[in-house]
């Protein structure tokens, strides 16, 4: 007997999937998701995953073989653990596995090196000994004890000189189109996010949304919602403003951490969860923009990557990489010579051997990046608020328009993501298709120097939590020396405090 034990996401093709696999019209959207899923396991067994668009992981029973499943991209996450005694506990969740017979809760203390370097979870491992990620394009399959992975799918570039940048533009936007039509069914209503930017503002334009989301700051400098707001007036849509305070930011800091289930050092994590939580307040269904930055060039750093040619290999392994080995070795109490974050990245390098600079960036930004931060912040604050988000960018098919796209059609001396924006310019007047990238930055880097916000951190920057992993006089002075004018160490301060709020979340609160 064959069932669907557990998925997660949304199948963008179900249309033609019901179609084609004889489904009857008007079932509920969980019937027919569970159906499609099983109907197409009997037809194309493990298979199925390169006949599904969208967003998912799941796991199917067939008889004693398990068969669990992670989308392309890696937009939900998966994770498994083996036993003592040899069974497979596997989920979405993290808790959920930790709640089952056989799991014993132990921490990875190397995962402490990858995370202070890249302020996520990169590669498969995780901070719980034992239990790993299933990676985007993978299937893991169980049965008599034996556990296998097989890879189904990998980023892969061959790009086409012969097409002018109008031509790829115009495939750009005829296929977001498309993706906006199957992004949701008739008798759903979606709003949309919407910060200052080219991505958010395009899904906005293309999309049936009434009403967008924005969230700000009284300080001018790090507020985007006043774009956003023009954004919305000129396209003729509503925008809904949360203002987030200092307070408020520090105040969800441990729900975002618990949620999370792995520590992130990514100060827009928490915004983003306050964002979640008041929108799911007026709609349960929102898109966001994620996947064109990595997909066509859209940041910063990729202008400067034929000047790091082939030295890529050496250090690049994502788009963040703030402490260096020098640096971890004074203020970690363990330091494993051998745990290096570049080593992730080396199977990529190897695969892409003979591409250019840009395209190798953007290749290990879609395999580590996306999955170990972007999506893993979607998936989980907007499940802990009772929202769902859907990506239209994040699509095999938008990604393989990217995927032929010259590198020179991307990012160029004065502009990154020129064909996307070109594309979006259709839609959107061009000072917000061709607006300067300005990221989704917060105030964190002037609050954490605030005695009026930063008593959590100051408490645990001295705790004995905090003395059981760090050099605590190192970190402090990392502290200190921030406090004194030097700003760059925001990161490397919230990098260790997210660490140790999560620790304590899940090894002395819990």
């Amino acid at each position: 007997m064959t069932e669907l034990m557990e998925f997660a996401g949304h199948i963008r093709n179900h249309e033609a999937l019901c179609a084609e696999l004889g489904l009857a019209a008007g079932l509920s959207r969980e019937d027919r998701e569970k159906q499609i899923l099983l109907k197409g396991y009997e037809k194309w067994g493990k298979a199925l995953p390169e006949h599904l668009y969208g967003m998912f992981a799941f796991c199917i029973k067939d008889g004693e073989k398990l068969l669990c499943v992670r989308d392309h991209f890696g937009t939900k996450p998966y994770y498994y653990y083996l036993t003592d005694d040899g069974k497979l506990l596997c989920g979405v969740n993290i808790r959920d596995i930790m709640a089952k017979e056989g799991f014993r809760k132990e921490l990875n203390v190397d995962m402490l090196q990858i995370y202070m370097s890249l302020t996520y979870v990169g590669g498969e491992d995780t901070f719980f000994k034992g239990l790993k990620k299933l990676m985007p394009g993978c299937y893991l399959e169980f049965e008599n004890g034996k556990l296998s992975i097989t890879r189904y799918w990998k980023p892969e570039f061959r790009p086409d000189e012969n097409r002018s940048l109008e031509d790829w533009a115009d495939e750009i936007h005829t296929t977001v189109h498309q993706m906006m039509k199957e992004v949701k069914t008739d008798d759903e209503t979606a709003e949309s996010f919407l910060s200052g930017g080219v991505d958010s503002s395009y899904v906005l334009a293309m999309s049936d949304a009434k009403m967008s989301d924005s969230c700000g700051y009284d300080d001018e400098r790090f507020d985007e919602s006043g774009l956003a707001k023009q954004t919305a007036d000129i396209l003729g849509r509503g925008n809904s403003r949360c203002l987030i305070t200092p307070n408020d930011y520090f105040d969800i800091v441990p729900y975002v951490m618990y949620n999370m289930e792995q520590p992130l050092g990514d100060a827009s994590a928490i915004a983003f969860a306050i964002a979640c939580r008041e929108t799911a307040k007026h709609t349960k269904l929102c898109y966001s923009g994620e996947g064109a930055d990595e997909f066509f060039g859209g940041y910063n750093m990729y202008r400067n990557a034929e000047r790091y040619g082939d030295n890529l290999k050496t250090f690049y392994v994502g788009n963040t990489n703030i402490m260096k080995e020098d640096e971890k070795k004074r203020i970690l109490k363990s330091y494993n010579e051998n745990v290096l974050p570049i080593n992730i990245a080396k199977k990529i390098y190897e695969e892409n051997e003979g591409y250019d600079p840009l395209t190798k960036m953007s290749d290990v930004d879609i395999q580590i990046w996306l999955e170990g931060d972007i999506y893993l912040n979607v998936h989980k604050m907007s499940t802990a608020a009772g929202l769902e988000i859907r990506m239209p960018l994040t699509d095999r098919r938008v990604f393989d328009i990217a995927s032929r796209l010259p590198s020179r059609f991307k990012v160029n001396a004065e502009q990154n993501k020129v064909a996307f924006r070109t594309a979006a310019a259709k839609v959107l007047p061009e000072e917000i298709a061709f607006r300067k990238k300005l990221g989704f930055i917060v105030p964190i880097r002037i609050w954490l120097a605030d005695e009026n916000y930063n008593a959590d951190v100051r408490r645990l920057f001295d705790s004995d939590i905090a003395e059981k992993f760090f050099n605590v006089s190192e970190i402090k002075a990392i502290y200190d020396e921030y406090v004194g004018g030097n700003s760059d160490n925001w990161r490397k301060i919230w990098t260790i405090y997210t660490f140790l709020v999560w620790y304590e979340e899940y090894f002395v609160k819990r």
